[in-house]
């Protein structure tokens, strides 16, 4: 089976993702789908394994540390993060996607940040003897797994709620849209979030991603190990904070948001399914 590009792109694709993926990982994982997806063999899972194993070429760079071994380990983990990608693509591609395949990615994505936290900051300790990589350490592994479980509870209580608005509202009527206003599709803030949209690129622009590409690329590549890490953390916690208190307001609307929705059903009058 051969496919073509725009196929790939129209296929694998997510609606909205990473800028960083979306700009300096799509354009090169979808011509390495393009090569791989005729090989059955070559399943998501086996390109799990390939990425880990370019994790741990990265990590065994930081833990030798120098420059130049530095650069080597950023490049890696460029690289393992984009045979990641492509595990995702080739599963969309083929339909060889399964629960335990998504399972198995997540779990070794974060073995890799581990193992690559552990080499490059315990690397520029025993380098350095300076305590302050042990304390990045520590911070780095925290915020790596406080990203993507936070993440995931929301998803999960988001997903209930809109579950709870849905079963009261009943089916959705087209009638029932509500029109965008003129100053709301004029607004400054949803015309940057319209440009954003229509180059896939999500409005939370540092998420686990970027912060991972930051620490484990940018900073190697730099060899500012401690201020890139600093300013990672600072700017992940910062847009967090954002994430969290939008969900607590979410949060703090339901109940009302679905009393109305139950008071509309029951008014007479109101449309009802039957």
């Amino acid at each position: 089976m051969t496919v073509t590009l725009a196929e790939i792109r129209e296929r694998t694709y997510k609606p909205r993702d990473a800028w960083w993926t979306v700009l300096l990982v799509d354009p090169l994982a979808a011509r390495l789908v393009k090569l791989v997806a005729p090989y059955r063999r070559i399943t998501p899972n086996v390109l799990t394994l390939v990425a880990t194993a370019l994790g741990l070429g990265a990590a065994a760079c930081f833990l030798v540390q120098g420059r130049w071994w530095l650069v080597a380990g950023a490049l890696l983990f460029h690289a393992s993060f984009v045979v990641d990608c492509m595990d995702g693509k080739i599963a969309r591609l083929n339909g060889t996607g399964t629960i335990f395949g998504a399972w198995f990615d997540f779990v070794f994505d974060r073995l890799r940040v581990f193992v690559c936290s552990v080499a490059l900051f315990g690397g520029q300790y025993l380098h350095t003897g300076r305590d302050v990589f042990l304390w990045l350490l520590s911070v780095v592994i925290f915020l790596d797994l406080f990203r993507y479980l936070n993440g995931a509870q929301m998803a999960k209580v988001r997903a209930e709620m809109r579950e709870r608005l849905d079963e009261a509202r009943g089916p959705a009527d087209e009638d029932d849209a509500e029109p965008a206003t003129e100053e709301a599709a004029t607004s400054a803030k949803r015309q940057v979030g319209a440009y954003l949209k229509n180059r896939r690129i999500r409005t939370h622009l540092f998420s686990g991603i970027e912060y991972e590409m930051t620490v484990f690329i940018l900073a190697p590549l730099t060899g500012l190990i401690i201020p890139f890490t600093v300013g990672a953390g600072a700017l992940l916690l910062l847009f967090e904070a954002w994430l969290v208190l939008k969900f607590f307001q979410q949060a703090q609307q339901f109940p009302a948001r679905l009393a109305a929705v139950e008071a509309e059903r029951a008014r007479p009058g109101a449309k009802h399914p039957f």
